[in-house]
Formats: C-alpha cells, structure tokens, sequence
C-alpha cells in the first residue's frame, strides 16, 4: 500500500504542472520506408527506465516507478533487476547484494553472508538468505552516494514484481535476470519465476548475461516478447560456455540463435580514450543489424562523467547514439528517463540551419568558456559556430589603457600568469577583492597579450574539469579585436560588461567607461542598426553616464538573489537601463539544491517593459537543481517557457542554441511532458521525513531604492607612478549592494561527494 500511495502522490504532483496531452514520437514500422529512423525496425528508439527515474529517487522505488510516465516518452519501457527471496517471490533491486540499495545492514545486522556470485567472493546482505515477509522491515535508499539523500528516510518498501504490475500502467515491462546461476545454486529457479510472470503479464523484454538462461525459455516465449542478450565487459566471462563478451562480438549470428537483441553497454558503440575523448564508433551496430538483432545501449545516467565531446550536455550524447547519421540503436538504457525522450522526441533529425522555434536570446559567458578559456580568441569564434546570437566581452584595462576581455580583473583567475614571471606583481586590493592577485592594470597590453590563458574549471572539487585539452589555448583579444571579429560573424550583437569603474578612475587613473566608448565610436558599431550594442554594468552611474550618447541597450546587472524589487525601485531602473539581468537563483529559488518555488521577479520586471535575461546556466550538473534531472535542457526549458526569461546567458552557448531549435516547442497544449517545465517544489514536496527536508533559510531580500541608486563616477584622478600595496589593516571586502559580500562561489549539491568516489552500484 506503501507503495501505491507514493505512485499516486507522485503522479499528481508531477501532472499539476505537466501536460497531459503526448505526442507519439514513434516511426510507423519497417514497412514506412520513409522513416527517418536508422533502428532495426525503423520505429523510433525505446526508452527503456532503468529502476524508474532511479538518478533522483531510490532505484526501483514507487517514486522511482512513479516519475517515469510523467517525464518521458509514452512508450517508455519500466526496467525491473529481478532477484528471487527465500520463498521465491520476485523484487526489483537493482544488485544481488541488497545492502547496494537498502538499510538491510541496519535492521539485521549479524545476517551478512558471502557467497561466490560469478566466480568472484561478494560479501553482503542477500536476498536468497530473506523471505519477502523479513524485506518488508527494510526500506530503499540511494545506492549511488554522489546523489540525495533526502529520500532515504520516506520508509520505501522494497517493490516486488507483482507490485509493479499491479500498481502501475506499464506501457512496457522488461524483466532482467541478472544471475540464474546464482540462484540456480541455491534451489531457487529464475526461469520458473519469469515464465509465471509471462502467464498473466506480457513481459515484453527479457534480458540476461546467460546464455543458458536464455536458451531456457526461448521455446516458452511468444513473438510479442523479446529475449535480450546483455554484454558485461569485454573482458569478463559468460558463465555459461566459459568466453568472454567480447568474443561474441565476432560471431553476432551466434546470438541470433537465442536472441532477439542485444544489450551492451554505450562503450561498446562509442569507446573513449584514456582521456575520456571519444574515438571512432564501432561497427557494432550495423553488424548487430545485419545479423538481424537490436542493440540496446546501456549505462546511460546525467549524474557522471562522460566524454569531454558531449560538454556535458546528456541530450548531445544520447543524439550521438541515436541520430548520428551513420545509425541508430533500437533503445537506450537509462537512469533519467527524461533525457532520452527530449533527444528522441525534440531533439533529433533537426539540423544546425532549423529554424528557431522560441524567441530568446543566447548570450554567451566569455565566449563558450564551458569549452575554452574565457574571452580567447577561440571561445568567441566556438560561441559564435555554437549558434550565440550575442557574444560579450568584460572589459577590463592594461596599465597602458588598453580596452581588453578577460572575464575577471585578476589574470590569476584565467591565465598562467602567477607560473611566469609576473608572480612578483600579486598584491591584495580590498576594494577588488579579499585574496591577492594579479590585477590587469598592472601589465601592459604588450605583455597580457603573451600569458597562456587559463579554462576556468569551477568544479573541479567534483572531479569535474573541462576540455582539458584545450585549457590553455586561445589568445585575449583587445576590445577593438572582439569587436571586429563579432562584426565579421553571424552574431546579432555584442554585449559589453563594465565593472570596478569607480576603483580604476580614482587609484589607477583609468576611464574604463570612455574607453569602451571610444573604442565603439571608432568602430564599425557607431550610427548602426544592423549589430545589436549591449552594455552591461552592475553599477547604475556607468549606465546613467553612457545613457542618451547612443542607441546602446544597457543592461543592469543586479549581482545577488533577490525575490522582489519595489515599484519605484524599477521605476528607477528603467530610468538608466532597457534590460536587467538576474541570477537564475532569484527566478527559481533553491534549499539544498532543490527548488522551493518560483518568485514573479521576471513578470514584474517586464510589466515594466524591461527585459530579463538569466544568468548564470551551467551544464555541469552540480550546478543545477535536482529537479533539473541533471539535465541542462531541462534547466534550460524551465527558464524559457516556464520562466519566460528575454534571454539566457550561459557558458555552453551550443546547448542554450540546440534547444532554441527543438521541434518541441511553441505547441501549446500539445506539448509532450519530457518538455513542459518542470514544477517548482514538486520534489522537495515528495521528502515526506522531517529531519531530511531542507534546512529553511531565510528568504532573499526584496531589491530597494538604496541598493540601485548610486552617485556620478568621480573624475579620474591621475595614475600613481607605482601603485601602494595595501597595509595590515586594509578594509574589509567590498559588500554586494544587498549587504552581502561578494562571492564567486555558487551553492553547490550539499550531499555531493568527490567523485573519485562516484561509482554506479549496479
């Protein structure tokens, strides 16, 4: 009943906000010889929910079981690992040993067991040793510790098979029997089990790593169920004729004897190098379709690293395997369900060229610095072949006065300046920042314009870096550089970024707003309409002095989450500014990396007839909230269509522009559910355990008069001949104009482990 309750809660919390109306992405058949699908059939791929959606929830859970109709395709297929009890019923856990995925340790402590599972010694807690009456004391818990726990004290109750039938509607079932002979040893009979469940229910898969197994009951099946041989590691024996997997890749035919399919995991169709780059695709599909098989791909899940070539887009990876041009796998694996349906149902056969199909501007975040260090050369020219409709530059100044991009003012954040021979210029300037650095000022151009650039890797505490190969490459470019090279291109504007204007007029001796001016005047962006002109600033006297010189949008930039703003406070926006730019946190606010809610910030702003743009999306999934799934195009559509942000501003701009393009949007209430946003709070909701829900904080300030008014930059003071180290007693650091200290740190998972330690336990 547990169970049952939880699926029906799930459901409804879920449908609130999701559409009811999905749209069949399916082709017609082999006979439709105008499919676009290059699968066996010609049918679209299968999504098969590996536990249900067992990225967030525990696996095979009634939450689990219960997301998956709600976010995915209407043909997704629910994934069940089964293990046999003592009294021979069948559960879905996701390993032979429960202690994986349970609190089994906990509540019968002194009943571990060690057995010999496929030639190897495993000690632990297993369900051969348990009769289903004994389980029902144990609940389900997070089996992979890079994700929440949140979940793990809502008493779920191990599901058994016949609860999975019962309890929800299975567009399809696929029954994998991980270890017969295992079982086999201990009196118990996988095939006997399996063959009972096909007596009421029609399993329309059957998969297993045995080929005895599957050779078993190939004489009991009918048509409408497919048995599938699944490949463990090259490398590892099939206990049943004693050679390895990777020796069956030779004889595909072979297979075809037992099976209708194939499962493998992704490596087998896309193998990477040693650096996690990918290399060449094999030719096992295309040989696997020959012989007649489907290939299912397995060990798909957002929440791990996967090749450096996807920029930690999951969608980009499934379409690699999907619509690639060259072939298709029959169905895809999963732990988040939602993704495979996206790329599947929105994403795939639409090419670069489409057109867009949502009214938003992609603005770039130093160039593509998810790829390549910031402000370079190759950042702009990658944002700019990503399809960025604007490319920004923050403008910092050489000590000779010359305009440049470079994402922060201290070369030590983004070059290799402090491993040269400029170490001796670190100092601390308070005003700038509590740490010491080398600031831009203190180099000349000449000189800036010789350091290695740096990749900004804001996750690496994770594991997490980007591109390595690539993390020193690129030039920084002058103002008047990126200018021409965004005026050459096919972006439709640039966006300028000036900070720290009042440090650098009274102690550097440097007009950074009149540089940028100028520089724009003596370019091909002065008296123009063809190139959209941006300048952003969080501070409102840069934007009061540039306002009425030009045709300029100026963009305020408010550095700090808030959850309202006063009307006068507006008023006195639009008074200096066209645009505003806030933090995604202020749109969707988040506790414990879940999101609590959704502020009216957004609408607010507009009813003013400002635009709005996000900042910053990520596609690094420690960055995002739970309720994202992991997934970037899932945060991306709930600011687009659930938010309607003017426009996102993003460090992976090929993502933010992918998605403009999917087919899946502006259908209105035809819009399949693995696209509409997803509800604010309708996770956090689920946690039903006191002591596990988020920590409340308290709520983000309401923007006030006094934090947007400032007064007129002061005249520039002339330079110091050599700039004053700062003394012992140097101020505290600056305070954001909410009270807070500034800060580049972002609000990561809490339960988040290194993941040197994130290893899948299945």
């Amino acid at each position: 009943m547990r169970c049952q309750r939880a699926a029906v809660l799930l459901a409804a919390l879920l449908a609130a906000s999701l559409v009811s109306t999905r749209v069949v992405v399916s082709a017609q058949g082999s006979t439709n010889r105008s499919s676009p699908w290059l699968t066996l059939t010609g049918n679209a791929p299968l999504v098969v929910a590996r536990g249900g959606v067992s990225g967030v929830f525990p696996d095979s859970s009634s939450l689990a079981y219960g997301a998956v109709t709600a976010i995915s395709v209407p043909d997704v297929v629910f994934w069940c690992d089964v293990q046999l009890t003592k009294d021979w019923v069948g559960i879905c856990a996701p390993h032979v040993n429960l202690d994986n995925s349970t609190d089994i340790a906990n509540v019968y402590k002194n009943r571990s067991n060690s057995y010999v599972v496929n030639g190897a010694a495993l000690q632990g807690w297993f369900s051969i040793d348990f009769t289903m009456r004994e389980l029902g004391n144990v609940k389900l818990i997070r089996g992979v510790l890079s994700r929440t726990n949140r979940y793990d004290e809502n008493s779920l109750a191990i599901t058994t098979v016949q609860d999975l039938i019962v309890n929800y509607t299975l567009p399809g079932l696929w029954l994998n029997a991980q270890h017969d002979a295992f079982f086999t040893q201990h009196n118990l009979n996988m095939r006997s089990f399996v063959l009972s469940v096909m007596q009421t229910t029609l399993v329309d898969y059957i998969s297993s790593p045995e080929v005895n197994f599957l050779k078993s009951i190939a004489s009991r099946v009918t048509s409408k169920t497919k048995l599938i041989f699944r490949f463990m590691g090259q490398g590892d024996l099939e206990p049943s004729t004693n050679h390895t997997y990777g020796s069956f890749l030779k004889n595909l035919t072979s297979v075809k004897a037992f099976a209708s399919g194939i499962l493998v995991p992704k490596s087998y169709i896309w193998p990477v190098d040693s650096g996690n780059y990918l290399r060449p695709y094999t030719t096992l599909v295309s040989d696997a379709h020959k012989a007649g098989l489907l290939v299912f791909a397995g060990d798909f899940a957002n929440d791990v690293p996967f090749s450096y070539n996807y920029s930690y887009d999951p969608v980009a990876e499934t379409l690699s395997y999907v619509d690639n041009g060259a072939f298709s796998v029959d169905g895809v694996l999963t732990d988040f369900p939602i993704t495979p349906s996206e790329a599947i149902g929105c994403f795939a056969h639409v090419g670069k060229n489409s057109t867009a199909q949502a009214n938003f501007l992609v603005i770039s975040y130093n160039g593509a610095s998810g790829d390549y260090p910031g402000c370079t050369d190759v950042a702009y020219t990658n944002a700019i072949s990503d399809g960025a409709d604007i490319i920004d530059c923050n403008v910092q100044m050489s000590m000779d006065g010359t305009p440049f991009c470079l994402s922060t003012i201290n070369l030590i954040d983004t070059s290799l300046a402090a491993q040269l021979s400029f170490s001796n210029l670190t100092t601390k300037i308070p005003e700038i920042q509590s740490d010491r650095g080398i600031f831009s000022f203190s180099l000349l151009w000449s000189d800036i314009q010789t350091l290695p650039p740096s990749i900004s890797n804001p996750y690496s505490y994770y594991q997490l870096f980007r591109n390595p190969k690539n993390k020193n490459a690129g030039k920084f470019l002058s103002l008047s550089d990126f200018l021409s090279l965004a005026w050459n291109s096919s972006v439709s504007g640039v966006l300028i970024n000036i900070e720290n204007a009042v440090y650098l007029a009274q102690n550097q001796g440097l007009d950074i707003t009149d540089a940028v001016l100028n520089t724009l005047n003596k370019s091909s962006y002065s008296n123009q309409t063809l190139k959209k002109v941006m300048i952003k600033s969080t501070n409102s006297s840069v934007l009061t002095k540039i306002k009425g010189t030009s045709n300029y949008e100026l963009v305020y930039e408010v550095d700090e989450n808030i959850r309202d703003a006063m009307n006068s406070t507006i008023q006195d926006i639009k008074s200096f500014a066209h645009s505003v730019v806030v933090t995604k946190e202020s749109i969707y606010p988040q506790s414990a990396s879940f999101l609590i809610g959704m502020t009216n910030i957004v609408t607010r702003l507009q009813e003013f007839n400002l635009s709005v743009y996000a900042q910053v999306l990520e596609n690094e999934f420690v960055s995002q909230a739970y309720d994202y799934y992991a997934d970037a195009t899932v945060q991306l559509n709930s600011f687009v269509m659930g938010a309607g942000v003017d426009g996102i501003i993003t460090d992976f701009p090929k993502t933010a522009a992918a998605y403009k393009r999917n087919k899946c949007l502006g259908l209105g209430k035809n819009t399949p559910n693995y696209m509409s946003p997803v509800p604010p709070g309708g996770l956090v909701s689920l946690i039903t355990a006191t002591p596990m829900l988020p920590p409340a904080e308290a709520p983000d300030p309401i923007l006030t008069d006094a934090d947007v008014s400032e007064p007129p930059l002061p005249p520039v003071s002339a330079r110091p001949p050599t700039p004053s180290p700062p003394s012992a007693s140097s101020p505290p650091p600056v305070k954001s104009k909410n009270g807070q200290t500034r800060a580049a740190a972002h609000l990561l998972v809490s339960s988040v482990v290194g993941f040197l330690a994130t290893l899948l336990l299945h």
